[in-house]
């Protein structure tokens, strides 16, 4: 009872207005009030929680997505896309996925990728016949891409706040991540001369513009291979990687493109710094949380609920992945990984689900969540990058969910060897 209490309490801050540390901040308090919990040694266990050099790789790759927005990388990768796949039907949209994907290979984080595609693509798509609130939608959409295409920050703080390993995380989201990709290009170019009509392309470039743009976009096209191949590899860890991201990003945005000044250099260390700050805030109260969760056996005690009210393994299943739904569409991505997972993982583990298979089925309702009202987070960042008014964004976003997003996450649920099978193959299990 008390536990609901606390989660109804959240959800009142969240509604209210009040910044999501702060709302944490709230619960902890509640927690705390109920179980007569001593924050001063609750508050030591966080920070010592915080002391983990895994968690470096956060800060780093946060700032490399800001680095490489300013630097411009993500305007190099956008027209090599776009020269690939902008000519054929639907060309347009697709190149706004798969840039969002190859953005998200290198940056790790959904916001970035839709502040650097959609101030160079929402215009363009409109010129060419996209609805604007449906290039919204799709970038909303896409731009979680980066979420499951490593590295990857969700990933990063699911394996934290559950202990499992990094690179594995990593590995199990690239299927799903690939397959959410060519879903979103599937069902653009379904709609191009169905529901909106796209004007001619652009007169075709020669091989020479093609070699001149393929060269331009080198540098950028080189990051996302050997971050993950040194990863994987065992070059280095996820957290060199993230430091060698950053360095990459400021040498070729200075050096090789020359888009980077000292000014944005300085611009982005304060956004990145802004954000991390956040993100360590809501990390160290949902560790606290935990904590006094687990020393009540609130975990256990769910478990035990929901297994003595439901025997059958699937239908506990889709019990935890509409609730992450329906919970993604209040909260934010970031709280549903180091709270909300973590609670639930105990749960998943006693119906045979491997966590780092229960890291993929927590990314994948992220991106239905963070695109579903009331909160739609991402959706309702696009629309504002794009310029675009929500109402026309809405009915576009659910019809992707509908069609793309939900049948991913379903498939990935229950296809557990599409999340398993990279990370068995690469010796991470």
């Amino acid at each position: 009872m008390e536990t609901l209490a606390v989660l109804i309490l959240l959800l009142v801050l969240l509604g209210i207005g009040l910044p999501v540390a702060w709302s944490f901040a709230g619960v902890v308090a509640a927690l705390a009030w109920f179980y007569d919990a001593n924050l001063n040694t609750l508050m030591l266990q966080g920070f010592r929680s915080l002391n983990s050099v895994i968690l470096l790789a956060l800060p780093l790759f946060i700032l490399a997505g800001y680095l490489m927005e300013s630097g411009g990388i993500a305007g190099r990768l956008i027209s090599f896309i776009e020269m690939l796949l902008g000519r054929r039907r639907g060309g347009l949209g697709t190149a706004l996925v798969g840039a969002s994907g190859m953005f998200g290979a290198i940056a790790g984080t959904a916001t970035a990728a839709v502040a650097a595609i959609g101030t160079l693509m929402i215009d363009p798509m409109e010129k060419r016949g996209y609805p604007r609130g449906y290039a919204a939608a799709l970038l909303g959409i896409s731009s979680l891409i980066g979420i499951l295409i490593p590295p990857s920050i969700t990933m990063i703080l699911f394996a934290v706040a559950t202990q499992q390993s990094v690179a594995a995380c990593f590995a199990a989201s690239i299927v799903p991540g690939l397959l959410l990709m060519g879903g979103l290009m599937a069902y653009n170019r379904h709609q191009v001369g169905r529901r909106f009509q796209e004007t001619a392309p652009p007169p075709a470039q020669s091989l020479r513009e093609k070699l001149s743009v393929t060269a331009r976009t080198l540098p950028a096209l080189l990051l996302p291979l050997i971050i993950l191949g040194g990863i994987y590899g065992g070059v280095f860890t996820p957290t060199e990687a993230a430091a060698f991201a950053v360095l990459s990003a400021v040498l070729i945005g200075m050096f090789i493109y020359r888009d980077m000044t000292w000014k944005k250099l300085a611009s982005s260390t304060v956004q990145s710094a802004e954000t991390t700050g956040s993100i360590v805030l809501i990390l160290l109260f949902s560790f606290i949380i935990g904590r006094i969760l687990v020393a009540e056996r609130i975990p256990q005690e769910l478990t035990e609920m929901v297994m003595a009210a439901v025997e059958n393994p699937i239908l506990i299943i889709l019990l935890v992945t509409t609730f992450l739904v329906l919970i993604g569409a209040v909260i934010d991505d970031v709280s549903i990984t180091v709270v909300i997972a973590p609670l639930l993982l105990p749960l998943m583990v006693s119906v045979d689900v491997h966590p780092v298979h229960f890291a993929s089925i927590v990314a994948t309702s992220v991106v239905i969540g963070a695109n579903s009202p009331p909160m739609a987070p991402l959706l309702y960042m696009a629309c504002r990058i794009g310029k675009a008014p929500v109402k026309e964004a809405v009915l576009p976003a659910l019809q992707l969910i509908l069609w793309v997003a939900l049948p991913l996450m379903l498939v990935t649920t229950f296809v557990p060897e599409l999340s398993l099978a990279l990370p068995r193959w690469l010796g991470l299990l």
